[in-house]
């Protein structure tokens, strides 16, 4: 059986960087808390055997064993997982079986689905599939044990522990190779029973096409007939044409004066047309000037309406103001006549008051006097205390507010300075903690030679993959030249295979025909077959069944009519023929075979090079003919050339296959080129990854220490300049405090002038009474 070497994955579920497991002999295990990726490892060998349900995979899809990324990670594309197998005992298939070690890989990529390598080479899931199969193993094989399986096998069926048996007897490969064998047996014989209809309808088509043979003889018969019928059909056509064209030409020269006399009258129209048309510009700018005024008019019409709708609105506005005025007059003429009677009254009404007492005059004179010197000294007294008051008041209150502001400046003050010297100790803390710029520095000159690396892997990765792209492409082409060379050598085979089975070319082969042995000038070919016929398919061996004989020339021989030269001079072939060519002469057209053909000598014949036929005796065959021997004189040089073609096609095929051979070579060098340049960029991006992420962190921490050193600082210039305020603030209501008198006097001088005012108002009082 194989043996499990290591497991390597990358991107697949947790397991976002590559990660080898070697598997040892004896016992491996796997320890960990949950949750670390202990199911990911089994999952992963499921996976790589050909595992093709995604909820064996915990997923809804396949894509799902991707890693999809953290809060602090992307999500990645791509997921390979590779097992290393020992093929030392040569225990794998047949085509696997080259090497000590398999390495079986297979990579998915999101939304394109996944692929199986084998050593490199691509190859189908059933492959591997069938490859842990007979290794009795799988991604459903019992050996794979999980949780409930136990119970599962205890309580399985009949049939489940025949499962469980057979692949405990590594025979399971065998039952799928016999389950394919099945389906491809199933295929044969659905594709046998197709043939049977086809070779049944290719039979009916066959009988078909010989009737339409048949028919297609007698259709060139009465085609002759058709052809002499029409010829006078269209003759008599030809002559009523005659006699309908000398009466279309009549028509058309009375047409034609017509025409002319219409012309006539169209030319003094148009005259009239122009001059219609010279006057109409003067008209139009008649119409315009006459439109412009009707437009001037409408806007003064429409002007002088709403002009007259205003002047009708304002003699409203005015009947209504002389309505409103004549009401007001009389409303003011009654008021005349009240006041009036007003005035008439008071006037009596003063009458009676001025007639006083003696001596009250001067008594009242003298109240008067004293009572406004105390109304004026308590007004005074009154002015004052009321300003002594309200300054007394506002000093009060200038005060209260001063103590307080200072109190509320001092505590602002003491908050400020405690909170200066917390963040003054964690600037300082943070100072402490900041990472060396020398660290940055070495992760920085690590991460740009690890970039330098992974470039240039994925350059190389690139090329190998160009290269790899080119060679397929061109294995690709190469492919499909050698298949298009091997189908026309196997065309050509059937083709000449065909015409030797209907020519009898193994008769042939054996008693050569002398067609084979004949050199025949270009466009004499059809004069040949008519004039030799069958006698072209005899030989010139005298122990064949039909052969030619040489008998030399003949003495006298008869000379052929004047105007037909003898088909000797246009075929060139042995002297067997020689008096038989000799005898046959050949003619341009049919007319003058015609004409020669009383003239042939006995034996003699005339042929044209289109392929007809005159023959002393009278008998005549039509160029229009195809005759059985001009058929097999075709099928004989068809067959000819096929040999020849076949011949080159079989050495372009041949040519072809070794091409084939040499690209194929050269795609399994870029394949192992390509794998070996993706496992280099694999690992160049796992340590680019590493120092990016070491970058990353470094430059993280300082990015953040730094901010936050800079918020400490300007937080502290900020209470610094708090606290500037505060005391300049706390200065200025120190010395409004002290510019703020004391308050007892200002109480004692209200007290004296309330008691002074009290006096007054009680000798106001007194001169009151005395004024009443």
């Amino acid at each position: 059986m194989l043996r499990f070497n290591k497991l390597r994955l990358s991107g697949f579920k947790s397991f976002v960087e590559g990660t080898d497991m070697q598997i040892e002999l004896g016992l491996t295990g796997i320890v960990g808390p949950n949750g670390c990726g202990k199911s990911n490892l089994v999952e992963a060998l499921r996976w790589v055997m050909g595992e093709t349900s995604a909820k064996q995979m915990r997923g809804g899809e396949m894509d799902d064993v991707i890693f999809g990324g953290t809060r602090d990670r992307p999500a990645r594309n791509i997921a390979e997982v590779i097992l290393s197998l020992d093929n030392s005992a040569r225990l794998a298939p047949a085509q696997f079986n080259d090497a000590d070690e398999l390495e079986i890989s297979r990579r998915i990529e999101r939304d394109k689905g996944s692929t199986y390598r084998i050593n490199g080479h691509e190859v189908r899931a059933k492959d591997v599939q069938l490859l842990f199969a007979d290794s009795a193993t799988g991604a459903r094989s019992t050996a794979l044990v999980s949780q409930g399986k136990i119970s599962a096998v205890i309580a399985a069926k009949p049939t489940e522990r025949r499962l469980i048996l057979e692949e405990a007897a590594g025979i399971t490969g065998l039952h799928s190779r016999r389950h394919e064998a099945e389906l491809r047996l199933r295929g044969a014989e659905t594709n046998l029973e197709r043939l049977d209809d086809i070779l049944i309808t290719l039979d009916a088509q066959l009988a078909h096409l010989k009737k339409q043979a048949r028919q297609a003889n007698r259709y060139r018969n009465i085609s002759d007939h058709i052809r002499k019928a029409e010829a006078t059909l269209f003759f008599l056509r030809w002559t009523a044409d005659e006699q309908t064209l000398e009466a279309s030409a009549k028509e058309f020269a009375e047409i034609k004066a017509v025409v002319n006399k219409l012309t006539g009258a169209a030319a003094a129209a148009a005259k009239v047309q122009a001059e219609h048309a010279a006057e109409l510009p003067k008209r139009r700018q008649a119409e315009a000037e006459a439109a412009a005024e009707l437009q001037r008019l409408t806007l003064a019409r429409d002007g002088l309406d709403v002009e007259e709708s205003r002047i009708e609105a304002q003699a409203d506005d005015c009947r209504n103001r002389i309505a409103e005025t004549a009401a007001d007059k009389t409303r003011e003429e009654t008021l005349v006549a009240d006041a009036e009677a007003a005035v008439a009254r008071l006037e009596e009404e003063r009458g009676r008051i001025q007639t006083p007492d003696e001596g009250e005059e001067d008594a009242l004179a003298e109240a008067a006097d004293k009572l406004t010197a105390a109304n004026a000294a308590v007004e005074d007294l009154d002015s004052k205390l009321t300003a002594l008051t309200e300054r007394a008041a506002s000093d009060e209150a200038r005060r209260a507010a001063l103590e307080h502001k200072a109190a509320d400046l001092g505590e602002r003050k003491e908050r400020l300075s405690a909170r200066s010297r917390a963040i003054t100790g964690q600037r300082d803390q943070l100072l402490e903690e900041t990472p060396e710029a020398s660290d940055l520095e070495q992760a920085e000159q690590r991460l740009a030679e690890t970039r330098a690396g992974l470039d240039q892997a994925r350059q190389a990765a690139g090329e190998a993959e160009k290269a790899r792209a080119e060679a397929v492409e061109t294995a690709a082409s190469t492919v499909t030249g050698a298949q298009t060379a091997s189908a026309a050598a196997s065309r050509l085979q059937a083709e000449v295979e065909a015409l030797s089975e209907v020519l009898d070319a193994n008769d042939h082969e054996q008693w050569p025909p002398v067609f084979d042995s004949l050199g025949v000038d270009a466009g004499y070919e059809e004069a040949l077959a008519v004039a030799l016929g069958e006698d072209l398919t005899a030989s010139e061996d005298e122990a064949a069944p039909s052969h030619w004989r040489a008998l030399g020339a003949m003495d006298n021989p008869p000379a052929l009519p004047d105007g037909a030269k003898p088909l000797s001079d246009f075929v060139r072939g042995p002297a067997a023929l020689g008096r038989r060519l000799s005898q046959i002469g050949v003619v341009e057209d049919e007319d003058v075979a015609r004409r020669l053909a009383g003239d042939l000598a006995q034996g003699q014949r005339l042929v044209s090079r289109s392929g007809g036929l005159w023959r002393w005796d009278g008998y005549t065959v039509s160029p229009a003919a195809v005759t059985a021997s001009q058929a097999r004189l075709e099928q004989r040089k068809r067959l000819k050339a096929g040999r020849e073609k076949l011949t080159e096609a079989e050495a372009a095929a041949a040519a072809a296959g070794d091409r084939l051979k040499a690209a194929q070579n050269i795609e399994t060098e870029a394949r192992g080129a390509e794998q070996a340049a993706r496992v280099a960029v694999s690992a160049a991006d796992a340590t680019f990854e590493e120092a990016r992420d070491r970058v990353t962190e470094i430059k993280e921490r300082s990015a953040g220490q730094v901010s936050l050193l800079a918020s400490l600082q300007d937080q502290l210039v900020a209470i610094a300049a708090d606290l500037e305020y505060l005391e300049a603030e706390e200065k200025d209501a120190a010395e409004g405090l002290s510019a703020i008198p004391d308050a007892d006097g200002p109480r004692r001088e209200i007290a004296a002038l309330r008691d002074e005012l009290a006096e007054r108002r009680s000798h106001q009082v007194e001169c009151q009474s005395r004024h009443d």
